[in-house]
């Protein structure tokens, strides 16, 4: 039967807002929510909540406050940070700038890799960081910032900033937007034989369907966006799955060249991304220490906002260990995060 230019159309039309659907749910849901000197309980005490504090960091391990001197010692022992923040909290950038500057008081060369560029950036990432100065406008269209990641450059710029003065490699950690936007749109399978899989080194990566991996992203997914067919919620599972094996690809790469090098004093890498990348140590931390058969010292530090109201959630994050460390900061000016 022939079909009507109109009903062809329409069709088309109904493609393009389903898979701007999935990606916008896929990056907003995975990428950003989940659900004193001496150290102290924060643990519930006489029945009573702990008095939880903005820039508290807390051990999850023990239920115990810890310093900043005390979690720099443990930092420079890793080989991987992993730092997990709400997207656009400027408080979250300010503590990985600590995190940095302490690194380099201790006279490391950190690296940084940063979930908001995208690979097809690399190259005028690069060239940013080590070459000269460049407008701003300039660097974000040669970055592909708009069509990667989007939102004010300024938000995540003293980070970048940063690397440049201190010429520290920064490595984009993300596979290029268009290449999830073919999984999300059509699932893995069909993905596989698309060329940019293979572009993009991706073709023969193994892309592990962890099951604890499953079952928290699919919850999440299914709170944020509930009323969806099976479908919808699969392709958006198998798009994380690419993105967060892509990340660890782009991670292990990395750690691979401080490791041959002849610099004693290179690194950590400083791995930075919204906050559900790195939840429960599942979606990147795994698959970094699959990929290195474990032979790998890394630690993830999850930074939320501090809200009277959210004294139960922040103790259900240190008893479920939503990573290895939880810093408190204060709420960002656009408020507190939406949390599904």
């Amino acid at each position: 039967m022939c079909k009507t230019p109109v009903l062809l159309a329409t069709r088309a039309i109904f493609v393009t807002f389903k898979v701007a659907l999935v990606l916008g749910a896929l990056w907003f849901t995975v990428a950003c929510t989940t659900g004193g000197d001496a150290r102290s309980s924060a643990a519930s005490q006489d029945g009573r909540h702990a008095p939880f504090k903005e820039w508290q960091v807390i051990d999850t391990a023990t239920g115990q406050l810890v310093s900043l001197d005390q979690l720099t010692a443990l930092l420079l022992q890793q080989d991987i940070i992993y730092l997990g923040e709400e997207h656009h909290n400027r408080f979250h950038i300010d503590a990985a700038i600590t995190v940095l500057r302490r690194l380099k008081a201790e006279g490391r060369t950190p690296t940084l890799a940063m979930e908001m560029f995208g690979w097809d950036g690399q190259a005028a990432l690069d060239q940013y960081v080590f070459g000269p100065e460049v407008s701003r406008p300039e660097f974000l269209e040669a970055v592909r910032w708009h069509q990667n990641w989007g939102g004010p450059y300024e938000d995540y710029e003293p980070l970048v900033r940063l690397a440049k003065e201190q010429h520290w490699a920064v490595d984009a950690m993300n596979p290029p937007k268009p290449l999830v936007r073919i999984v999300a749109k059509n699932g893995l399978a069909e993905a596989e034989f698309d060329p940019m899989m293979a572009q993009w080194g991706m073709k023969d990566e193994a892309i592990v369907d962890d099951p604890l991996y499953r079952k928290r992203i699919l919850q999440q997914l299914q709170a944020c966006h509930g009323g969806g067919a099976d479908s919808f919620y699969q392709t958006m599972f198998e798009a994380s799955m690419v993105r967060d094996e892509g990340m660890a690809k782009t991670l292990v790469h990395r750690l691979n060249q401080i490791r041959s090098g002849s610099n004693p004093m290179a690194g950590p890498l400083v791995s930075y991304t919204g906050g559900g990348h790195i939840q429960y140590n599942l979606p990147v931390p795994k698959r970094v220490a699959r990929r290195l058969t474990d032979q790998v010292r890394q630690v993830s530090v999850y930074m939320t906002s501090f809200e009277v109201g959210r004294i139960e959630e922040l103790q259900d994050m240190i008893s479920e260990k939503i990573a290895d460390f939880l810093w408190l900061t204060p709420v960002s000016a656009q408020g507190p995060p939406r949390r599904c």
